[in-house]
């Protein structure tokens, strides 16, 4: 039977429950029209009888039952309802949308103190002995069939309760730490007896299934209930949390390519670049001197350097040549530089002894370069 034949049956039974209330009561237009009712929700004999018998009864002016017993059924009615919430618009008795039957499946959950007394299982219960148990308490407290106060939250507890206990994971959680949940959430007001933190309806809240009451019931009876399939939210949220970690690190690794690009260069760049062959000041790489044939201008080279260096060695001596009479050129410009600004200075100050002092100046290197130049 699918669950909107049963949902259906059900409230049949409810309508005919009312019908008979009704007729006791010698309300024979209420009556008939909850039997009429329960035919069209779901058809039975015992609708079809007890509305035959509405029908053959006589009836006065305004509908109600003409009977010496209507007094004793009234007063039995009206302690049969004493326990139904009623509403009064003047004399008129409003008839309450729940039966006691209900409103007392939610007061048994809103009592229990943890999620295996909501389900009315064991600790050692099985899965599927879970399921079965879901089952059955979510039929009678979907919010569509059961209009009872608070069958709302009763109906949340109750999916809670099998979200919880039907993960393996969360149910080993659930047995570990229940009854010192308000410790693991910081204690809270609202903690009662046995260490448990529950919400004002009453029911153990410290640990949530990953799914809404309402999917959880929709997996149980909208096709079925796949195991693979109950935390597919949570499922998609892991995926989501995944998918923007490598988005993360892809976006970091773009950030460094330059970078890494640069490394690899320099890295490339120094297998392919060779130590120079010589260098005008001595080091220890540079170990062994050497001296141009033309201009006598001393230069290092490695202790390999007849081994490694297969030219020409007069058009190296040339290259050492060239550079160092650069290199006395450069510095020689500074010298003449400094000597020239400290010239100005001693001008604009009027101060002779200064000036002279700057014209003594030494240039060492452009001394130097004249020497070479003159050879």
């Amino acid at each position: 039977m699918s669950m909107t034949a049963e949902m259906n049956k059900d409230e049949a039974l409810r309508c005919i429950e009312i019908a008979e209330r009704a007729f006791s009561e010698g309300n024979l237009a209420k009556a008939e029209k909850f039997l009429s009712k329960a035919e069209r929700l779901c058809p039975t004999n015992k609708a079809k009888e007890l509305l035959a018998k509405v029908k053959s009864v006589p009836s006065s002016s305004d509908g109600s039952h003409v009977n010496s017993n209507s007094n004793k059924a009234q007063r039995s009615g009206n302690n049969d309802t004493e326990t139904r919430r009623r509403h009064n618009s003047g004399t008129r008795n409003v008839e309450p949308d729940y039966t006691s039957e209900q409103i007392e499946a939610v007061r048994k959950v809103k009592k229990c103190k943890d999620y295996y007394e909501i389900l009315g299982v064991t600790k050692t219960a099985t899965d599927s002995e879970i399921k079965k148990a879901y089952k059955k308490l979510a039929l009678q407290l979907h919010p569509d069939k059961n209009r009872a106060p608070g069958a709302a939250e009763a109906f949340k507890a109750v999916g809670n309760a099998a979200g919880v206990l039907t993960d393996a994971e969360k149910r080993k959680q659930y047995d570990l730490y229940g009854l010192n949940e308000h410790h693991n959430h910081g204690g809270n007001a609202n903690s009662t007896r046995s260490g448990y933190y529950t919400s004002d309806f009453g029911y153990t809240r410290g640990f949530q299934a990953d799914v809404s009451a309402e999917e959880l019931f929709n997996m149980f009876f909208g096709g079925g209930f796949p195991q693979q399939n109950i935390y597919m939210r949570s499922q998609r949220r892991r995926q989501q949390r995944e998918e923007r970690e490598n988005q993360s690190s892809s976006s970091a690794l773009i950030n460094l390519l330059p970078i890494l690009l640069l490394i690899g260069l320099s890295m490339m760049s120094s297998l392919f670049i060779s130590d120079p062959i010589y260098s005008l000041t001595q080091s220890h790489k540079y170990s062994s001197k050497r001296e141009t044939n033309t201009l006598k201008i001393p230069y290092y080279v490695k202790e390999n350097f007849y081994a490694e260096y297969q030219g020409s060695v007069g058009r190296l001596e040339e290259s050492v040549e060239e550079e160092f009479i650069n290199h006395l050129k450069h510095s020689c410009a500074r010298e003449r530089t400094y000597r020239d600004s400290m010239m100005s200075k001693a001008r604009s100050f009027g101060d002779r002894e200064l000036y002279r002092k700057a014209q003594n100046i030494n240039l060492p290197s452009c001394d130097n370069l004249q020497k070479y130049l003159d050879t």
